[in-house]
């Protein structure tokens, strides 16, 4: 029978951070905190039927707090880099922290990533969820309007993950939060990410300045690394001279932009151990990020941090477009409702 546990994980602030745990009819196990909505651990089989962990992650919450990865968290206001850590909306300027050089990084310290949200378990017979719930006051990092969003996982029998994003303001503000989970399907991190093999659904990409900020240009991926389109592996970009791949610490920490929606436009795969993740959503991009600057000071699970050591696909819309005329808009408008979905499915190549 599919069930969640909960367990106290720690504290912050004095309050109880918990760790739930989702587990399905074929004993696949999600687990979570309602701190960040932060995905610590993922357990599911290999070819050969062995489970193990897929995803990067800590033991203590302490490492949680000082986390310089973002590792498993929702990420927002506002996921990636917004320039200069200013923007304008109806002619008035608003200042966030500059956390990332002179720009601004997921929103900063005070973001999605570390705030305790409030947890309701809601139970069907064939899936189970969490809806996670925070309001982000008017002013909090900087942004106007306060701010209330719901972070809803669910698993089901079908070994599908699914993330669904809702936020409504006040005020008009920005809204485009992701998860910043960090995949290795090799299990338990016996391998990096070097092997593994991504197929995406993209034909463009935004070209980055050395601060890792759009340009505004959206190139094509055509006869280049960056062509995903019917799959390669990820380590003909980390080994690649593009200077896009250069200017990223060598390999990928790019927007793309999906030419579908909800048509296993993303799939990733560890030939070794035979995992596949199959990522869909309504996202208008993924932002593929290789763990180039993962730095080899800390413990994962009782393994050293290395470079490539996961990857993240954060499904979201593209980066810094408040200061891109011609990006979707990341502007919320006073009372609209925004909502996103992304499906993760876990499967075994045949």
């Amino acid at each position: 029978m599919m069930s969640i546990s909960k367990r106290l994980f720690g504290k912050v602030n004095e309050q109880n951070v918990y760790e739930y745990t989702f587990r399905n009819d074929n004993d696949i196990k999600i687990s979570c905190l309602n701190y960040g909505c932060i995905i610590t651990k993922v357990i599911v089989p290999d070819s050969k039927g062995i489970y193990e962990n897929i995803v990067i992650g800590f033991q203590d919450v302490a490492d949680y707090q000082k986390n310089p990865l973002f590792a498993g968290a929702v990420v927002g206001r506002v996921a990636g880099r917004i320039r200069d850590a200013q923007f304008e909306i109806k002619g008035k300027n608003y200042i966030l922290p500059s956390n990332d050089g002179h720009n601004n990084l997921h929103s900063g310290p005070n973001g999605f990533q570390n705030a305790l949200w409030d947890a309701t378990v809601v139970s069907k017979e064939q899936e189970d969820a969490i809806e996670f719930t925070y309001t982000s006051l008017d002013g909090t990092e900087g942004y106007p309007g306060t701010l209330t969003t719901k972070v809803t996982y669910t698993l089901n029998n079908n070994n599908e993950f699914r993330i669904h994003y809702y936020g409504v303001s006040d005020e008009v503000t920005l809204f485009n939060p992701t998860n910043h989970t960090y995949f290795n399907l090799s299990g338990n991190f016996k391998q990096d990410i070097s092997q593994h093999s991504l197929r995406m659904d993209s034909s463009r990409f935004l070209e980055l300045t050395k601060q890792l900020l759009p340009t505004g240009e959206l190139l094509d991926v055509t006869d280049t690394v960056f062509d995903f389109r019917t799959g390669r592996k990820i380590i003909e970009g980390l080994n690649s001279i593009h200077p896009q791949n250069t200017i990223a610490g060598q390999g990928y920490d790019h927007p793309f932009i999906l030419d579908s929606n909800h048509n296993r436009e993303i799939v990733l795969q560890d030939e070794e151990s035979g995992r596949v993740l199959t990522i869909e959503t309504d996202a208008v991009g993924v932002v593929l990020y290789t763990g180039n600057q993962i730095p080899n000071d800390f413990d994962i699970y009782g393994v050293n941090s290395r470079p490539y050591l996961g990857l993240c696909l954060e499904t979201q819309g593209l980066p810094d477009a408040i200061h891109h005329s011609h990006f979707p808009s990341c502007i919320l408008q006073k009372g609209q409702i925004s909502t996103t979905t992304t499906t993760y499915r876990f499967s075994v190549a045949l």
